[in-house]
């Protein structure tokens, strides 16, 4: 996609008009993730979509807190949100705009969730549309929208419809970075992920970006993600495909067991990549490999936000098998993943599978008592309803001093499967929250 008239392609991807006074000014950042990976992924271009951030001032003093992206005509788009019953009034603007298929622009703003606000909330989300449908030449229903941050608190829109058209004349097709790190709150990295997949024996790009650290629990956290592709792509086979890449990757996280009023997850595909044959269903075998990459990166982005998870320092996959179905085997592990006494014994290196056995068992899904087996790390700590006559604590005490923690529980029921993500629970996290609006 040109650049916009009167901008070379190298235009900056930032504005740095001066805002308005923040509302506090930003305590210092707390140290990055021990969990964050090495290295932050390298975004490359997507054709067909610009990308770009800016500063309007609205909770962090002298970061960019809004995000734009300004897609090609003709993009399609799909989305799933939280299932919250007090969701945001962003939430309910994108539901409503999905129904056209098609997406022009997105802008998301961080420090104020525009949630339980009111008739303030859903017409501060329409002037946003507004203001970016005015620079990005399209129809308001086709801009999408995410906020994150305080719940409850007026959005203050004029900030952000004040830079929107600076911001959107610095879109550039690099800035992936700077837009990641504008839409953090709590994160400490900001969250990135690329792949190259073949279609019809062409290569296309995805790239996607997610924000979450607390708020975790997702049913559709304070979780946000954005992935886009230059695919081309029909919208309804677009939804099927992140529908069910949402099921393994964001729906199979939890930090706190909070299911958050704005979880949004976004897929926009431009078509403007290499040129493939038209797809026209989901189960056209030209669309495995995208499948399989779009799947892997949703799962990356989401493990970025456990890794992330407020006062973190270990990461953990729980495995659940034997259980009368995937949907009995999640259950079981998210009621082990979002159990306090787990998640603190973990904390502390005790492995302690009799807190495994609790939850289990408050689960409410089928299990043997008498065939429970459970491993930490490979190794059994529990089998046939008791405890492993090998058990080792001396061992167990080595395993647990490790960053990443796996744990494998067969129920002893069917042959149901499903794993899940999580992280341990420490002081870092209560410091955090009761931190969070002072």
């Amino acid at each position: 996609m040109a650049p916009p008239a009167g901008k070379s392609s190298k235009a900056a991807a930032a504005t740095k008009a001066a805002p308005e006074p923040a509302q506090k000014a930003a305590k210092t950042h707390p140290p990055v993730s021990p969990l964050a990976p090495k290295s932050p992924a390298k975004l490359a271009p997507i054709s067909g979509v610009r990308i770009g951030a800016g500063q309007a001032g609205i909770k962090y003093e002298g970061r960019d807190d809004v995000l734009m992206a300004v897609l090609a005509p003709g993009t399609t788009v799909a989305g799933v949100f939280t299932t919250s019953k007090t969701c945001s009034a962003p939430v309910d603007w994108c539901r409503a705009a999905l129904a056209q298929k098609s997406a022009r622009a997105l802008v998301v703003n961080s420090g104020n969730a525009n949630a339980f606000t009111g008739r303030n909330g859903v017409e501060a989300a329409r002037a946003t549309a507004e203001a970016a449908a005015a620079a990005a030449g399209c129809r308001p229903q086709e801009v999408f929208l995410a906020s994150t941050g305080v719940i409850g608190e007026p959005l203050p829109v004029k900030k952000i419809t004040g830079i929107l058209p600076d911001v959107y004349e610095n879109t550039g097709a690099t800035a992936w970075d700077q837009a990641a790190r504008a839409i953090m709150t709590t994160d400490t990295f900001p969250k990135m992920a690329t792949a190259t997949a073949m279609i019809d024996g062409q290569a296309v790009k995805i790239n996607g970006i997610a924000k979450g650290s607390g708020m975790i629990a997702p049913d559709m956290a304070t979780m946000l993600s954005f992935v886009f592709t230059d695919a081309a792509i029909p919208p309804d086979v677009l939804q099927q495909l992140l529908t069910q890449g949402n099921e393994i990757s964001f729906n199979a996280i939890t930090v706190d067991g909070d299911t958050s009023t704005s979880d949004t997850l976004l897929l926009f595909a431009t078509g403007k990549g290499a040129r493939h044959n038209p797809i026209t269903r989901l189960l056209d075998k030209r669309l495995d490999d995208f499948r399989v990459k779009l799947n892997g990166l949703l799962q990356d982005l989401a493990v970025q936000v456990v890794r992330d998870g407020e006062g973190a320092t270990k990461l953990i996959r729980i495995n659940v098998s034997g259980a009368e179905s995937p949907a009995a085997a999640r259950k079981i592990g998210l009621s082990i993943a979002n159990s306090p006494l787990v998640k603190t014994a973990i904390a502390g290196g005790d492995a302690n599978w009799g807190r495994v056995v609790m939850a289990v068992g408050k689960s409410g899904e089928a299990a043997n008592r008498d065939k429970l087996s459970i491993k930490f790390g490979g190794h059994r700590v529990a089998t046939q309803g008791v405890r492993d006559p090998n058990y080792s604590e001396a061992l167990m005490t080595r395993y647990m001093q490790r960053a990443e923690i796996e744990i494998d529980v067969d129920v002893g029921i069917a042959k149901g499967a499903f794993g899940v993500w999580t992280c341990d629970l420490t002081h870092g996290y209560i410091s955090i929250n009761g931190d969070y609006r002072s």
